[in-house]
């Protein structure tokens, strides 16, 4: 399939730009999967699918310990794969992990999880990121509002929101320990950002984005209309969601850490280019180019 390199979704302009429908749907059509019929309704409306005990217990336990042991390893945290807390120095989030564990490895391609990718993608698919996200208890950062297709469209040359992320719990996602929250429905609306990326953006951003997250106004523009809900469950369960939605996170003050795998896969058909507003695209680990 040959990708037009036109920019559909203008961003990281000087002045405001409106917010502007979607071009593409959510849900493609084309291949079949688990997902049944009225769940695929639904994700095509809200964005997002929430599946309860995607893994069992004893799976659980497996990928804990392994998250454990990755996050104890001194010579990972010295890679640039490894993103740490400004202050604390503890570990943030370990990026490209299908590449660094095994385990993960077998995770990325187990059915339960690449399925349901190439079903509402509508193709084959392929990991444009993976990583491990630690939160810890008392002292965990949030993440603010943002949509991370404005991102990998402006940073790493993304053409369309043909993509889909899942977030798979480790530890039980409650109420008041800094879970996702993502707007129902916001994925039909690509809001533009303000500001020139800066070079090598991604070293300051990956801990604390600044550019590339809408304004005040458009975020609460988006959520009067959508509303806002939050990813809860217990550890196992999974929030898979399209790549345009409005979402973040906020802060972890509880004693509750909260820790899960993130897997992005990307359609064949939407390989990157290109980037739409930066000078270069961001390195392979943050940003796989096939």
């Amino acid at each position: 399939m040959t990708l037009s390199t036109q920019d559909r979704y203008r961003t990281r302009t000087r002045d405001r730009l409106e917010p502007m429908a979607r071009v593409e749907p959510t849900v493609w059509s084309g291949v079949d999967g688990p997902i049944d019929a009225e769940t695929l309704v639904a994700h095509d409306t809200r964005g997002f699918s929430v599946f309860r005990d995607l893994l069992g217990p004893s799976e659980v336990r497996a990928f804990q310990d392994e998250l454990l042991r990755l996050s104890t390893d001194d010579k990972l945290k010295a890679d640039e794969r490894t993103i740490v807390e400004p202050k604390s120095q503890e570990v943030r989030s370990i990026f490209e992990v299908h590449r660094i564990s095994d385990l993960i490895a077998e995770l990325v391609r187990d059915p339960r999880v690449i399925e349901r990718a190439r079903q509402i993608l509508g193709s084959d698919v392929y990991v444009h990121q993976s990583r491990i996200n630690y939160m810890p208890g008392f002292r965990g950062k949030g993440f603010y509002w943002h949509s991370d297709f404005e991102t990998w469209h402006a940073e790493d040359g993304m053409p369309c929101p043909r993509a889909v992320s899942m977030s798979i719990a480790l530890t039980d996602n409650f109420p008041f320990n800094g879970g996702l929250m993502v707007m129902p429905g916001s994925q039909r609306t690509f809001v533009p950002c303000v500001g020139e990326t800066p070079d090598e953006h991604y070293k300051a951003s990956l801990s604390m984005q600044e550019i590339g997250v809408p304004s005040e106004a458009d975020i609460a523009t988006l959520a009067n209309a959508c509303g806002i809900e939050q990813f809860t469950g217990p550890a196992g369960s999974a929030l898979m969601f399209d790549s345009n939605v409005m979402h973040g996170s906020g802060s972890n003050i509880t004693p509750f850490p909260r820790s899960n795998i993130f897997i992005v896969f990307n359609s064949v058909e939407n390989e990157l280019v290109e980037p739409f507003a930066a000078a270069k695209p961001r390195p392979s680990f943050i940003a796989a180019r096939r």
